[in-house]
């Protein structure tokens, strides 16, 4: 499920509307629960556990959700009523098109999200031992045929809980727990019934009884007895909009790594979200991958907008960039590319939406409706280069320029190529520019487009194209020149000028240990003798500290400045380097950043070229 399954959604949203009306999803869920404990089903898992340890998300997964579908008011898509399209029909119809269409490259995981364990009403169903029961109407064989039916395929099988203990498995804390002598639900939450998760649908689990962990063993035991390949955990905190301690369930993160490395089959366990970046450390020791942002869906007549929550992800992403790699994966959410009018996209959008999922090593999971996919979305999701550039072993890219409506994110790769992408966020065509500069080198380079497959030349210092509103262009760039010469300058030097609030201070991870900081309302730090041998303008490189988002003005000389907006570095601990474009004139000069009314970054050091 997602951060809003479980309750209807309204039309397209503002970002802040989104958060808003997720005030209110508990209520559809509690309002139905089912608090009787039916007997047991085929489903029930047996007593004998056996170890399993293998590696998972050595490489972003692969593969397709339910959501997006079932959350869409697109005409036809939920018949039934909301977020009905969930079903076992559905789920294996989904299954056999990606068996058939997208498997051979890459995709495998087939994801059932919230609510198969309620019916059309959103009534949940729990077996004896107060663990999810699926719904006899929405999966009639059970979740172990679907899982065993998946498998036929070729394919992975994913399932889906919210975090905590559910209000309709407490039954008055009478509900024994499988395996557990003496255990019941009253012996594995707080006694004062605190509420959790991103809709305070469920009750604190209270890990210092040890029949809490019994608990969460005996649903991991089910998955994998019933031969599930992945688990999502939705509305884990911190994150999903909540916080403090009834929200942190970080132990539960724990329990359930714990649970599945005894269940007897490896299960990958995926986070949802909106996650705590500040707890980006847990996350990436207890699961193999995060969301780290709101539900891409708009819930309104198509799977997605553009403005509703996919551009979101150029914001944010950056300052996660740092903490995926194998084992565990920022999270970007579904990738609705494929099925054109019920995407609600243009085809920029679509081409962008996957670039940029595909450079931050996002999963690729898409939520369309593979049995109706267009020849443009097929094109998308098959082109073997670009997901090779989501699979590859690269660092995950983030923006080298600054993040206005036209930016250069990249990355370098092992063989020495760099990974460069060029996106127009702006409402209106424009040209943007990669400089070589940005990367550190100079000179010559070939190009490759991945995603018109063809060989571009060679390209000297940079390339540039003309973008269509919110569009993109994606690049292997291969340097044939020589390591660009530069000169380092230090923000906290002597020889530099601080004004206003602005101060040094000790930065580990900058360069020389300390940094400028103190940049707001009217602090400025100026660099005094940036020498360059030529006039001309010179792609300088910023190092910097910034746990938010912040804009800076940024002028040479005496000139008036522009406003950078430098993306988040992800915390006030981490250093990151973006390049600004600046007029140097040969001989000394100077270069100031100024935070004008607002808070800038602080400032490490500049690198700035020698020549042209």
């Amino acid at each position: 499920m997602r951060s809003s399954s479980y309750s209807a959604m309204p039309g397209a949203l503002s970002r802040s509307g989104r958060r808003a009306t997720r005030a209110a999803l508990v209520v559809a869920l509690t309002a139905g629960v089912a608090t009787a404990v039916p007997a047991a089903r085929a489903d029930t898992p047996s007593a004998t556990p056996a170890a399993t340890s293998t590696a998972l998300a050595a490489k972003p997964y692969m593969g397709w959700s339910s959501w997006s579908m079932q959350s869409s008011k697109y005409p036809g898509l939920n018949p039934d009523g909301d977020y009905s399209y969930l079903t076992e029909a559905n789920v294996l119809k989904q299954a056999k098109a990606l068996s058939s269409k997208l498997k051979a490259y890459g995709y495998e995981y087939v994801n059932i999200d919230a609510g198969w364990w309620m019916d059309k009403d959103w009534k949940s169903g729990f077996d004896q031992y107060g663990r999810q029961k699926s719904d006899p109407v929405r999966f009639p064989s059970g979740m172990k045929s679907v899982a065993d039916r998946i498998h036929s395929l070729g394919l992975k099988a994913g399932i889906y809980l919210p975090v905590g203990l559910e209000k309709g498995a407490y039954n008055d804390g009478k509900t024994p727990i499988w395996n557990a002598e003496g255990c019941t639900t009253a012996d594995i939450v707080y006694g004062d019934l605190r509420t959790t998760n991103g809709w305070d649908s469920a009750y604190k689990i209270d890990f210092s009884d040890p029949c809490a962990q019994k608990y969460i063993d005996s649903q991991a035991r089910q998955f994998a007895d019933w031969g599930y390949d992945f688990l999502k955990v939705d509305g884990v905190g911190p994150g999903s909009f909540k916080s403090g301690d009834n929200y942190d369930n970080v132990a539960d993160i724990a329990a359930w790594q714990k649970a599945i490395a005894t269940a007897g089959r490896p299960i990958h366990l995926e986070l949802s979200w909106s996650l705590d970046i500040n707890h980006a450390a847990d996350w990436k020791k207890y699961s193999n991958g995060w969301r780290i942002d709101t539900d891409i869906e708009c819930y309104c007549n198509t799977l997605v907008t553009w403005e509703n929550s996919v551009d979101d992800r150029w914001d944010d992403a950056p300052a996660w960039s740092n903490k995926a790699g194998p084992g565990g994966w920022n999270d970007l959410d579904a990738l609705d590319v494929g099925n054109g009018e019920m995407d609600g996209l243009t085809k920029a959008e679509r081409q962008s939406y996957m670039t940029l999922w595909a450079i931050s090593k996002s999963p690729l999971y898409t939520g369309d409706d593979l049995t109706k996919l267009d020849s443009y979305g097929v094109s998308l999701l098959t082109n073997k280069e670009v997901i090779a550039v989501d699979q590859s072993a690269s660092p995950v890219a983030r923006p080298v320029t600054s993040v206005n409506d036209q930016q250069v994110w990249g990355t370098r790769n092992a063989d020495g190529s760099h990974t460069v992408a060029l996106f127009n966020l702006g409402d209106s065509p424009a040209s943007v520019t990669a400089n070589w500069a940005s990367f550190g080198f100079t000179g010559n380079a070939s190009v490759r487009d991945l995603w018109n497959k063809s060989n571009l030349g060679t390209h000297k210092n940079k390339i540039t194209a003309t973008l269509p509103a919110h569009g993109s262009r994606l690049f292997t760039v291969k340097p044939a020149g020589g390591t660009l010469a530069t000169t380092s300058y230090e923000a906290e030097d002597a020889a530099n000028t601080l004004s206003g609030n602005a101060s040094v201070a000790g930065c580990d991870a900058c360069s020389g240990g300390k940094k400028v900081g103190n940049l707001y309302s009217g602090g400025k730090v100026r660099f005094n003798n940036v020498t360059v041998q030529k006039d001309g303008i010179y792609t300088v490189k910023v190092a910097y500290v910034s746990g938010d988002a912040r804009s800076v003005n940024v002028f040479s000389n005496t000139g008036n400045g522009s406003g950078q907006k430098f993306p988040s570095t992800g915390d006030w601990s981490t250093a990151e380097t973006v390049s600004v474009q600046l007029a140097l004139k040969a001989g000394a000069n100077t270069i100031t950043f100024d935070s004008g009314s607002g808070y800038a970054p602080d400032i490490d050091r500049i690198v700035v070229p020698k020549s042209l």
